[in-house]
C-alpha cells in the first residue's frame, strides 16, 4: 500500500512539474485590431509575427484586419482587442465622448494624408476649393479635413463660398468619374491607384496635409486607460511594443521582403505585389524618424489643429496628459 501511494505521489509530482513547465512556456496572448485591411500600412506587425519577434518576447499575437464596417474603438470597447491602431483625431474624439483611449506608442512620425485634385478644374491653391466638390473619407477619417477647412475659413456646407463634401468610399472612383474635383488620398495607397488608372502626375495637383501645417498623427497604438493599472498588462504591452518596433525597423530596411510578408498574410488575395512594394516604400518614409515613442510636440500640434475647428471643432477642450503615456515606450525602448 505504501509503495502504491509513493508511486502515485511521484506520478502526481511529475504531472504537476510538467503542467508548471507548460504554463511557464505558454505565450501571453495579445489581440491587435488594425485600422484597415491587411496591407503594408501595417507591415511592422506582420513582420514581427513572421520573423519571430513576438515569439522572442513570449507573446502569441492575433492580428485582426479592419475594414469599412469595422470601427477599432468599438472593437476595443467591446473587449475584442487589447490594443488597436487608429489616427489620433479619431482617438481623441472617442476619448472626449467617453471612451478612455490612451496612446502608448506612435510608430508613424509623419502624415501621409493628401487631397489630390485634377488640374483642369482650375484649382491651384486651397482657396480655389471654394465652390468645388471634394471627396472625403468618414468613419473618423474626416476629422483632419474638417479641421483644415476650419483653418481656411471655408464652410463645408456647399455653396459658392464653401465646399460640397462627397462622402468618399475607399477608392478613387470619384476623381476618375469626375464626381469630385479632389479626393482624399494617402501617399502610400490611393495616389498610386490614381496613377495606375492612367492619370499623369502632370495632370494632378496635390496638397499634403503636412505641407499645409494641419497634419495630425496617424496610426498610433491605443489601449483602454484602466488596463494600464494592471502590471501584467503593462508588461505585455512593453514586450508587444518592443517587438513591433523591431518589426517596423526591419520593414523600413527591407521593403520588398516586408511587402511579401504582408502578401503572405492577406487571406483575401486582393493585394498585388507591385502595389504592396510601392506602399511599403512610401510607408517607410512615414515611420522613419520614430523609435515608437510619441513626441509630445507632435501631440500638441495635433491637438492645436483639432481645437481650431471653428464652430464645430473635432474636440472642444485639451484632452490633457492622460491621453498619452511614455510608460510603455520608456521600458520597451531602453
Amino acid at each position: 500500500m505504501k509503495t502504491y501511494l509513493k508511486t502515485i505521489g511521484v506520478a502526481a509530482a511529475g504531472l504537476w512539474a510538467g503542467m508548471a513547465a507548460t504554463s511557464a512556456l505558454a505565450a501571453d496572448e495579445v489581440t491587435l485590431q488594425l485600422k484597415w485591411v491587411t496591407q503594408a500600412q501595417f507591415a511592422g506587425y506582420y513582420v514581427a509575427e513572421d520573423m519571430g519577434f513576438y515569439d522572442e518576447e513570449g507573446l502569441d499575437v492575433t492580428i485582426k484586419p479592419g475594414g469599412p464596417d469595422i470601427a477599432p474603438p468599438q472593437v476595443i470597447a467591446g473587449g475584442g482587442a487589447d490594443v488597436m491602431i487608429d489616427w489620433m483625431p479619431a482617438a481623441l474624439s472617442s476619448r472626449e465622448k467617453g471612451l478612455p483611449l490612451v496612446n502608448i506608442a506612435q510608430p508613424f512620425k509623419s502624415s501621409g494624408m493628401m487631397l489630390t485634385c485634377l488640374k483642369d478644374t482650375g484649382i491651384t491653391s486651397p482657396e480655389d476649393f471654394r465652390g468645388k466638390t471634394l471627396g472625403v473619407w468618414f468613419f473618423g477619417n474626416e476629422y483632419p479635413f474638417l479641421s483644415w477647412m476650419s483653418h481656411l475659413g471655408i464652410p463645408t456646407t456647399g455653396g459658392d463660398d464653401g465646399v460640397t463634401v462627397l462622402k468618399q468610399g475607399f477608392n478613387v472612383d470619384p476623381l476618375l468619374q469626375r464626381q469630385a474635383a479632389c479626393i482624399s488620398t494617402m501617399t502610400y495607397n490611393e495616389y498610386g491607384q490614381v496613377l495606375d488608372a492612367g492619370i499623369s502626375p502632370d495632370d494632378l495637383i496635390v496638397f499634403k496635409y503636412e505641407d499645409q501645417g494641419v497634419a495630425t498623427l496617424e496610426d498610433g497604438l491605443y489601449v483602454l486607460e484602466d488596463r494600464l493599472d494592471d502590471p501584467a498588462f503593462v508588461d505585455k504591452m512593453v514586450r508587444f511594443v518592443r517587438a513591433s518596433m523591431k518589426g517596423w525597423k526591419w520593414a523600413e530596411e527591407n521593403p520588398e521582403e516586408a511587402a511579401m510578408i504582408v502578401l503572405d498574410n492577406d487571406a483575401t488575395g486582393a493585394q498585388t505585389e507591385a502595389h504592396q512594394v510601392r506602399m511599403m516604400r512610401e510607408v517607410a518614409k512615414l515611420t522613419a524618424g520614430s523609435n515608437g515613442a510619441l513626441d509630445p510636440a507632435d501631440f500638441e500640434r495635433t491637438v492645436e489643429s483639432l481645437l481650431a475647428g471653428g464652430s464645430d471643432p473635432v474636440i472642444t477642450k485639451h484632452p490633457g496628459e492622460g491621453a498619452w503615456t511614455h510608460m510603455i515606450t520608456d521600458q520597451a525602448l531602453n
